[in-house]
């Protein structure tokens, strides 16, 4: 063979060892759709992370009431409505203290006297808790009781209240009968106070000095005397006397009457005994005019 005809055969081998290749390729790769969607450049962005929630705030605990503001001592003549009304809060009780005239009773002694009295001041939120009309039913007397129901005849400093022997007199009158029970205990530092109705605790501290001091209670102390009155005992019937015959009573009409014109009562043995007196006269006269006649 020639130096071209070898030339020639080499071209056309290696075309065929091209077009095999190119073919086995085309056998493995997989077959696409014709109309196969474009395949986009770029995946699509991942989205922003969300942010980040907020911190849940601790919970926070229930706060206990404040304690009262502490009046400080008055200049001059002590008046308990002037301190209850720089304290705040207790217009309803200031309210009541002047109607039921018991203000007036504290002012007088308070200043001219050595007596001290112990004052328990509800709140207007105790009023205003209790059932509606409760304190509009009472009698003058019972909301002047109420209201003296909450105050003590006497200074008592919160370290003493231990001291007390229940039931606690009040100004409402006497504990003897169970009419006014006031109790108070004592648990550490709480002062504890139950009227058989209602049980509450002091709340603190609202004035004192020398003669008196008003603590601040959250509920109306309500006596047992007037809102749970105990029932009368009754009494027992009185038996109907047995019916004895009794002699007629003469009457005024019946009476004789004295020559003065007074009225006289003549008794039935005196009246038989006249009645025989007169009948023996009669007799006689008789007899007499016979014998005369002969």
């Amino acid at each position: 063979m020639t130096k071209q005809a070898v030339s020639t055969l080499s071209i056309l081998l290696v075309f065929l060892f091209h077009c095999i290749t190119t073919l086995a390729q085309s056998a493995a790769a997989p077959v696409l759709p014709a109309n196969a969607p474009a395949q986009p450049a770029n995946p699509p962005a991942q989205p922003a992370n969300p942010p980040a929630q907020p911190a849940i705030p601790p919970v926070q605990s229930a706060k206990a009431p404040a304690p009262p503001a502490l009046v400080p001592v008055q200049k001059g003549p002590t008046d308990v409505t002037k301190i209850l009304e720089k304290a705040h809060g207790y217009s309803v009780f200031v309210r009541l203290l002047k109607s039921t005239g018991v203000a007036k009773q504290l002012y007088r002694q308070l200043n001219s006297s050595n007596n001290g009295f112990t004052i328990f001041a509800p709140i207007d939120s105790g009023f205003s808790n209790l059932k509606p009309g409760t304190i509009n039913s009472l009698t003058d007397l019972q909301m002047t009781q109420l209201i003296q129901f909450h105050i003590l005849n006497t200074v008592v400093a919160l370290s003493n209240f231990q001291t007390l022997s229940n039931p606690v007199p009040t100004e409402a009158g006497d504990v003897s009968a169970g009419a006014f029970p006031l109790n108070i205990t004592t648990a550490r530092n709480q002062v504890n106070i139950s009227t058989g109705l209602v049980n509450t605790t002091l709340g603190g501290t609202v004035y004192s000095d020398d003669q008196l001091v008003i603590y601040h209670v959250s509920k109306v102390l309500l006596p047992l005397d007037i809102f749970n009155p105990k029932p009368k005992p009754k009494k027992a019937a009185a038996e109907a006397p047995t019916p004895t015959a009794s002699k007629p009573k003469t009457t005024k009409e019946d009476a004789p009457v004295s020559p003065s014109g007074a009225i006289t009562t003549v008794d039935e043995a005196a009246a038989v005994s006249l009645s025989m007196h007169g009948m023996l006269e009669s007799i006689g006269v008789v007899v007499v005019a016979f014998f005369v006649m002969k």
